[in-house]
């Protein structure tokens, strides 16, 4: 029998009145993909159901760090306390000269704290490389993690709050250190939900 997974996925749609495609992430925890679909729609209700996946991954393997989903029980039904990792999500934004764009990168990042989350992601080549600074057409066009200007805490979210309410009292997840865990496959592409 498979196991219950954490899915991340980049979803698009085009509501009403609006002129260009939007996107969010979203995170879920199923044995399959189309298990997510109900809270999908319940999560971007402005979509009509019209929304698609333009990227997804099934969530196992981040930083060299196993990720798993376990059910929780009556005895595990309250909260644990935080452990010594979490799992975080960081949206980095950036731009680059002459292009009419705010650019994102969205990674996953194991860390103990939001500080080292932070410190991470200022590593990434993105980070590095779309910086701006001041010049003559740009002001402030610097990397960043959204959706403020700047390094601030509000900007880095730990999965397990983003996850629906119903997935966060059914399940947990699980970080554990492994040396054998391979990285997780990236899907890319137009998926529709009815095609799922």
């Amino acid at each position: 029998m498979e196991e219950p997974v954490l899915f991340m996925l980049l979803l698009g749609c085009r509501p009403k009145g609006r002129h260009t495609e939007q996107h969010d992430i979203f995170f879920g925890i199923g044995k399959d993909i189309k298990d997510l679909i109900p809270e999908i729609k319940k999560s971007w209700p402005e979509a009509a159901g019209e929304i698609h996946i333009d990227a997804w991954r099934r969530v196992e393997c981040v930083d060299g760090y196993s990720i798993t989903v376990q059910q929780r029980t009556i005895a595990t039904a309250v909260p644990s306390p935080p452990k010594e990792n979490e799992l975080f999500f960081i949206n980095l934004g950036g731009y680059k000269e002459n292009e009419f764009e705010e650019f994102h990168y969205k990674i996953l990042v194991v860390a103990d704290t939001i500080d080292a989350a932070k410190k991470k992601a200022k590593q990434t080549a993105f980070f590095k490389h779309t910086s701006l600074g001041n010049t003559p057409n740009t002001r402030k066009a610097v990397s960043h993690i959204d959706d403020k200007y700047g390094i601030d805490v509000d900007d880095i979210d730990a999965v397990k709050d983003m996850l629906p309410p119903t997935v966060k009292s059914l399940y947990s997840i699980h970080i554990s250190a492994s040396s054998s865990c391979i990285p997780d496959a990236i899907r890319l592409g137009y998926f529709r939900l009815k095609d799922l």
